[in-house]
């Protein structure tokens, strides 16, 4: 997980976010193109709320991800987030699952090459033990659990997959993680070849995000 910053903006205020607390989602997470994809989907659905980071409130004691599922993951993000800053928040834990590694290297996915895993050092563990395996061989799916917690403790948990197979050789400049050697099914490019529009429109968390808008809806409306 990223270090906050040393000296992070102070939380704004409900006046300076555009409307009250209600309003406000908190994405937990210090990866800013998370925030960027719930804008751009809530945007999509005319959805008005004021999306924000992990790096755009207060810190706190972030809880680790100690939970052997995706759901389990969200949820302690999520309830973390929204007690800590008072406003609604979303969290998820997604990640690859390789039918040949028996749906490895799933909740690990992050830290697949070890604590101080990076997304190149990961990728390239993964290469190495799918090396010499054919092409029909290497059937995966991304998956993504996805958690709206209030600041009262009400919860709602979400599922979203993309099912596809797997590269030896990475492509792309786009996306983030494994994205590069990832090809969905149905298509010919690799995740990191997509533009951010047509990877919503098919990956987990995209997929994650619509279903989690009834509920999403729901909840900001009471705010009205």
């Amino acid at each position: 997980m990223t270090t906050p910053p040393s000296s992070p903006p102070p939380l704004r205020s409900p006046e300076q976010l555009g409307g009250g607390p209600g309003r406000t989602v908190v994405v937990a997470t210090h990866n800013a193109k998370k925030a960027i994809e719930l804008r751009r989907v809530l945007a999509e659905e005319g959805l008005e709320a004021n999306v924000i980071g992990l790096d755009e409130c207060h810190p706190y004691p972030e809880p680790a991800e100690t939970e052997n599922s995706f759901e389990g993951n969200a949820l302690l993000k999520a309830h973390a987030a929204a007690l800590e800053t008072g406003h609604l928040a979303v969290a998820d834990d997604s990640g690859l699952a390789v039918d040949l590694l028996n749906g490895m290297p799933g909740v690990r996915s992050a830290r697949w090459s070890g604590p101080d895993a990076t997304d190149e050092a990961n990728l390239q563990l993964l290469l190495r033990q799918l090396a010499d395996t054919d092409d029909e061989q290497r059937t995966a799916r991304f998956v993504c659990a996805m958690a709206l917690v209030t600041p009262d403790g009400r919860e709602w948990v979400v599922h979203g997959e993309m099912l596809g197979r797997l590269v030896l050789e990475p492509r792309g400049g786009n996306g983030f993680g494994y994205d590069p050697i990832f090809v969905a099914n149905h298509h010919c490019r690799t995740n990191a070849e997509l533009s951010p529009a047509e990877k919503d429109a098919i990956s987990h968390r995209g997929n994650a995000v619509r279903a989690l808008i009834p509920a999403l809806r729901a909840v900001l409306e009471e705010t009205l």
